[in-house]
Parts: structure tokens; sequence; C-alpha cells
């Protein structure tokens, strides 16, 4: 089997320790997340942890499988990035002075759809969202130019299908 990028969704309460334990599942199987989030999820009181691995469907799915079996998960999904709609965000600060003397940054800020967070007289800010590869570009592009920092989120998506996680906890809670 080869590797492939799989975004994996994992509902659970949010409980000290649980990122802990899902980290060492990795961990244990020589696994790198490539990227990681967690919020709160479309149902109250549920987090969402998006995470991202670059392995085999096999690996994914053995992974998934230990996942829900900690108590405070409910349940985990995986998908490939082509059932899934993803993004990831960024903030770039670079000194002032080039916003204004160098043409080529507006247009690389222009054509790269980002937006200007803040102007300071030392730096300003971009922000950028979209597909990691987008972000790299606009990277490589700001690099000669000297980014003083650099700063990206990790990916947050939604499927292309139902995920039926709603309808699964009503039922759970339509049985206590």
């Amino acid at each position: 089997m080869k590797k492939q990028w799989f975004t994996i969704s994992v509902y659970s309460e949010n409980n000290v320790g649980l990122l802990n334990r899902i980290s060492g599942i990795f961990l244990k199987r020589h696994i790198n997340i490539e990227s990681l989030n967690v919020s709160k999820s479309e149902i109250e009181g549920v987090s969402k942890f998006t995470i991202v691995v670059n392995t085999t469907e096999k690996w994914t799915r053995n992974i998934v499988g230990q996942i829900e079996k900690q108590i405070e998960v409910i349940k985990a999904y995986y998908h490939t990035d082509d059932e899934t709609i993803y993004q990831e965000s960024a903030l770039f600060k670079i000194e002032s002075d080039l916003l204004f003397d160098e043409r080529q940054i507006q247009n690389i800020i222009k054509d790269s759809g980002a937006q200007i967070v803040t102007v300071a007289r030392d730096f300003f800010v971009l922000a950028k969202s979209g597909r990691r590869n987008e972000i790299d570009d606009m990277h490589d592009k700001l690099k000669p130019f000297g980014i003083m920092q650099f700063v990206r989120s990790g990916r947050i998506a939604v499927t292309k299908s139902e995920m039926r996680i709603s309808a699964l906890l009503n039922e759970f809670y339509q049985d206590k």
C-alpha cells in the first residue's frame, strides 16, 4: 500500500490528557503528525480534533481504531484529501518599509489573495488562508525580502459527505 494524505477527525469530550494519549498512539507507530487542530465542533460540549498524517490506509485505519478505544472519544473518522474541503491559515510579519518601497511585495499580496492585518512603524503583518501549497508558495516569494516572523495553523477541514455524528449523538442521548 502506498502512502497518502489522510485527515482524521476525532469527536470527543473535552478532557485533560486526551491529546497526550492520542499523540502517544502515533508515537508508538512512528507516524508523524503533520498538522493538528483542536476546536469546538458543531455539537454543544463536543471537541473536534483534526489530525493530518501521511501514511498508508491500513495504518490510518488501525490508528482510528486505537483512538476510538479512548474513553472520552465519541467517534473518529478518516478521509482522503479528495473527500474533504480543507484550509490552513498563516501570518507573515515583514519590515514595514518594504510595503511601500517594493512594488513586488504589493504584487505578491494582490496575486496571492492575502490580507494586510496591521501596519506598524517597523513592520506589517499579512494573513493568508488556503491550501498548504498556496501558503508555501507565498512564503517562497516573500523569503527573499526577509520574513521577520512566520506562523501557520493546523489544517481545518469538513467532509464533502455527511458525517452523521449529530444523528449518532442524538440517538445516544435519547437512549439514556
